[in-house]
């Protein structure tokens, strides 16, 4: 049985569509034709042209092999790198006037 649909909220889709022509532009910098990085990310041209529109419906993966391609992978180390708040709400458990720091 097919899983349900999942909504895609507004602010979801702003962000996936923000990631998406980043993606673009940075495929346009480096003078990449959409032939190329779709070729070099194993996608196709339609898949590639749904990632540059933020599609929600495109695999996690798949945003990843075309970060690859770009050589941008390396940015998705940045994703929740500084959890602040989990780190507030960590140090509120703390006895009083402790804090946990990062390493």
């Amino acid at each position: 049985m097919p899983s349900k649909k999942q909504p895609v909220y507004p602010n979801e889709q702003r962000l996936l569509t923000e990631l998406g022509e980043r993606l673009r532009l940075a495929r346009m910098r480096r003078k990449f034709s959409s032939e190329t990085v779709a070729a070099r990310s194993s996608i196709s041209r339609m898949t590639l042209y749904r990632v540059e529109r933020g599609d929600p419906s495109v695999l996690m993966v798949t945003y990843l092999r075309v970060l690859a391609t770009l050589q941008l992978e390396e940015d998705l180390g940045l994703i929740a790198k500084e959890d602040r708040l989990g780190r507030s709400l960590q140090d509120l458990d703390l006895p009083h006037g402790r804090t946990l720091h990062a390493r």
